[in-house]
């Protein structure tokens, strides 16, 4: 997996959306998601609970591999964060995952 220095995420996280496999104009399958994480992390020594929904996007085989799983299943997701394309927010880019 390639990616930018500096900008690599891991995040283990449940799908709880799913939009319809599409194609792009040149034919290359894409899906959008939307994943959701928990967890408890310290801070200034004290225990937090972080909770996000995070949008993403995969392209290519595994867009075709994500739309065959279907929804409420967890992965590790390996990628990177770009900005939204209407500028609003961040969207990671999922390059490779794997089921758990």
């Amino acid at each position: 997996m390639t990616t930018p220095a500096g900008n690599q995420l891991q995040l283990l996280a449940a799908v709880v959306q799913v939009q319809s496999l599409r194609y792009t104009p040149a034919g290359i399958p894409v899906i959008n998601l939307v994943l959701e994480h928990e967890s408890t992390v310290t801070e200034l020594d004290t225990p937090r609970l972080v909770k996000l929904q995070l949008k993403a996007v995969a392209f290519g085989a595994r867009a075709e591999a994500m739309s065959r799983q279907g929804l409420e299943w967890v992965g590790q997701f390996h990628g990177f964060l770009a900005n939204a394309r209407n500028g609003k927010g961040v969207v990671f880019h999922i390059q490779d995952f794997s089921k758990t």
